[in-house]
């Protein structure tokens, strides 16, 4: 080789690593797009998972302001806004979409067959037609299932063992929302199981529910079991009505409880939102949602409020406290 060819190839040996260098920083610094169907009106009254949501993203490297652009979107729990700001998402050519709820998932999937969404809390995806299986998602949509439905006979059960008079349980239930019918299927199969009466009543928006609560004690029931994602948003009036009219009430969220609830019993949803978040880096990263299985609960969160206990009389057996996750003094 000639003194001219040698120093040539030198040359070209030092640039090229700091080409490839430039072009990884060119890669990592791309900012990516991240859609959000929340359920909720704004982000303070999101603020107990937007928080995780964007600290999980975080930690993997999308930093907002760097690498990513967050599109927040809040509908307020309202129907026709989960379908317009779910087509504004589309329209706005997002790398990935997270729909917080089975609302929002729905909504989305009849939106888009190619834009990659990460759906957290929807109790029965398959049920909901948002995947073929939960092996195989096959379509655009992955993420989490909860056992909301399923676990309906060991949260109800839990309820009876805090209230050992338990007899009538009120079922409270958005009937608008898209899980209600399921959820109704399933509590009446549980309650008739462990030999409760179960009556359903509908709480559509916010201010039904003070109505509801004297209609549950005029008619004496015994407990409640409360769910849905209105509920969820509107738990302080919900806790503040449960505990007015001395009602036992159970829930899914964690969350809830301190509001005035006596218990939840179901998964641990911070960690869902971490979670979503992963699934939605691995798709980032070139991984297709219709390979990646929707993940089930490997863990149940038990929460008992034992001020509120005391404030409705009653005497927790040691064998509930002691197998709760976290009791609330």
């Amino acid at each position: 080789m000639r003194r001219r060819e040698i120093i040539q190839a030198i040359g070209l040996a030092a640039v090229w690593p700091r080409q490839a260098s430039a072009q990884l920083r060119s890669a990592t610094t791309k900012v990516v797009k991240v859609g959000v169907l929340w359920h909720a009106s704004n982000a303070e009254e999101e603020h107990e998972y937007l928080a995780v949501l964007i600290k999980a993203f975080n930690d993997l490297g999308y930093v907002e302001g760097k690498n990513v652009e967050f599109l927040h979107r809040y509908p307020a729990e309202q129907a026709e806004r989960y379908g317009s700001l779910a087509s504004e998402l589309v329209e706005s050519k997002v790398d990935v979409i997270i729909a917080v709820t089975v609302d929002g998932a729905v909504a989305l999937k009849q939106r888009t067959k190619t834009i990659p969404i990460v759906f957290v809390i929807v109790p029965d995806p398959i049920g909901a037609g948002l995947v073929a299986t939960l092996a195989r998602p096959r379509g655009n949509l992955t993420g989490l299932s909860l056992l909301a439905n399923d676990v309906s006979g060991k949260r109800l059960s839990l309820l009876k063992e805090a209230v050992p008079t338990l007899s009538r349980i009120a079922l409270l239930v958005t009937p608008q929302e898209v899980n209600a019918s399921r959820s109704i299927q399933a509590n009446t199969r549980s309650a008739k199981a462990l030999g409760l009466s179960l009556t359903t009543i509908e709480v559509a928006t916010p201010d039904t529910i003070e109505p509801a609560f004297l209609r549950i004690e005029r008619e004496q029931f015994d407990g409640v079991a409360a769910g849905g994602s209105m509920l969820f948003n509107e738990r302080a009036k919900l806790g503040a009505s449960a505990l007015a009219h001395k009602m036992p009430t159970i829930c899914i969220v964690s969350e809830m409880v301190p509001y005035g609830l006596l218990m939840s019993y179901g998964q641990d949803f911070p960690d869902y939102f971490r979670k979503a978040a992963s699934y939605a880096a691995r798709i980032l990263s070139g991984e297709s949602p219709a390979d990646l299985p929707v993940e089930q609960p490997t863990r149940l969160k038990l929460v008992v409020n034992q001020k509120v206990a005391r404030a409705l009389g009653l005497s927790l057996p040691t064998s509930l406290l002691v197998g709760a996750d976290e009791v609330i003094e």
